[in-house]
């Protein structure tokens, strides 16, 4: 731990306690960080990064321990804005922007200048404001440029000139790279490498390891609630991380890149699918048993055509053939055909937040524990989550928790539950792991393994290479909505994937 009398140290936590009327969050927590330093902390789902972020911010106040902020205590009873006005900036994976307004609008809002001696806001010195302050740091960006016409990582870009305006001197950054590409992932390590040049401390929480590596001047690393460790930069290797994160060595899977034919009945049959502007004569078929891959950049349409064939979004044209008769989607149907989705956007589509883990299985169980008369047993509803929680080792075990409490890995794994205790014939799986520490990876990893063992038909999107390359018997490749390449049998590697995600197949760029 660092001297507090140091004047680098810029945040300084001692002694962070945490329950939520139950089991510690925190136990006894020290964390320090200095000024210009990029520090990450990472652990895994429930170790309680969140929760220590959620207190330095004053989403919620510590129950014992102190801090103290650029030599100012901290009291118990923190605020967001005082946060804020101390100089503490977070950006979430779930970006806060407002939508049908500019990237000058979003920037100042609540902080607009007005005019001379009127209650108007000065649109013109707002936007070069705004502009002048995205040229000193060679964004690429137009003040006036709508937030609805961005894709991600300019949306990001945006927030973070957010923080840059309100002064910060720490900014936090959660998962940003988990909707990004590689291209745009490079492009934000630029960033984070900048501000750390203008003496602006980053803390960086990420379950991408070899991110950590690249980036973090030092690493902190808790594990059930406590802190387990704090590596300088010599000392930070990914294997290490995982050792300290878990507190065991992980059987190195990732090898796993053999493709293995299945010779299951055919599930799921897709011929020449088309959506204007998604989706060009796409077919496919995924057989019992099999766990077929869909890679491709972002943007490639794997999310549109699993939306369109479980029913969610409509199609212009092409056949569908489940379960050997012809298929027209609808969500109802799929469920009850025992047919499972967890999309990508699980906080948004998969879970309700402000409920308990019972009350999500029971919504997508309701066929299964409701009369006739429409009336849920509140029985066979606490029964189904009692056999969803046991089946995942959801965390904490409680289904009276609400969802929206449980760490990213936790609410997957109720996501995926709640399809499991079905008579499930093909389950569609929207980047299964995105957002979840190594740990959760590995359970997410072994469901997906035995579901196909016990002949489920299982469909994962991926932009994971390693976890894609791992899991699946077959890999189709998307771009620009078409299958641009199929791997079958044999050895494929990540290489031969991303050159096909890229458009670099035989025959030359797609």
């Amino acid at each position: 731990m660092n001297d507090p009398r140091n004047s680098d140290v810029l945040l300084e936590c001692r002694g962070i306690d945490k329950n939520y009327n139950g089991p510690m969050v925190l136990s006894g927590v020290d964390f320090a960080l200095t000024r210009g330093e990029i520090h990450a902390l990472v652990g895994e789902n429930g170790a309680g990064k969140s929760t220590l972020i959620k207190i330095v911010t004053g989403v919620t106040n510590r129950n014992a321990g102190s801090i103290s902020f650029d030599g100012h205590d901290i009291p118990q009873e923190h605020s967001k804005n005082a946060a804020e006005k101390l100089g503490i900036a977070v950006i979430y994976q779930e970006l806060s922007l407002i939508h049908g307004m500019s990237v000058a609008q979003n920037i100042y809002l609540t902080k607009e200048p007005l005019l001379s001696g009127l209650p108007i806001i000065d649109i013109n010195k707002m936007n070069t404001m705004a502009q002048e302050m995205i040229d000193r740091y060679g964004f690429d960006l137009k003040a006036t440029d709508v937030i609805d016409n961005l894709p991600i990582a300019q949306r990001q870009t945006v927030e973070i000139l957010k923080a840059l305006s309100n002064k910060a001197s720490l900014m936090i950054m959660d998962e940003p790279t988990s909707s990004l590409t590689s291209t745009e992932s490079a492009q934000l390590f630029k960033i984070i490498r900048l501000l750390k040049s203008e003496g602006i401390s980053v803390l960086y929480i990420s379950h991408r390891m070899e991110e950590v590596f690249a980036l973090s001047d030092r690493v902190t690393v808790l594990r059930d609630g406590r802190k387990v460790a704090v590596l300088e930069k010599e000392q930070i290797s990914p294997a290490e991380i995982i050792r300290l994160m878990i507190g065991r060595i992980l059987t190195d899977n990732e090898s796993h890149h053999q493709m293995v034919k299945k010779d299951g009945e055919v599930v799921l049959e897709v011929d020449k699918l088309c959506s204007e502007g998604k989706l060009k004569d796409v077919s496919f078929s995924v057989r019992r048993g099999e766990v077929l891959g869909f890679g491709g950049l972002v943007g490639s349409g794997r999310t549109e055509l699993m939306r369109a064939i479980y029913g969610i979004d409509p199609f212009d044209s092409g056949t569908i053939t489940y379960l050997g008769k012809p298929y027209v989607p609808t969500v109802e149907k799929s469920i009850a055909g025992g047919y499972g989705f967890v999309p990508e956007e699980r906080r948004l589509q998969g879970i309700m937040g402000g409920i308990s883990i019972t009350g999500n299985i029971g919504i997508a169980n309701l066929d299964t524990i409701s009369s006739k008369a429409g009336f849920v047993s509140g029985a066979k509803e606490l029964e189904r989550a009692q056999k969803a929680i046991a089946l995942l080792n959801v965390k904490p075990a409680r289904p009276e928790v609400l969802v929206g409490n449980l760490s990213g890995g936790n609410q997957q794994k109720v996501v995926v539950g709640k399809w499991l205790i079905r008579d499930l014939k093909l389950l569609i799986v929207d980047e299964p792991t995105v957002g979840v520490d190594i740990g959760a990876k590995e359970e997410m990893y072994q469901t997906i393994e035995r579901l196909s063992q016990a002949g489920v038909a299982v469909i994962v999107v991926s932009s994971d290479l390693p976890e894609l390359t791992r899991l699946s018997d077959r890999i189709i490749v998307l771009r620009k909505g078409r299958v641009i390449k199929e791997f079958v049998e044999g050895a494929v590697s990540e290489e031969d994937v991303l050159r096909a995600a890229s458009g670099l197949v035989e025959g030359g760029a797609q």
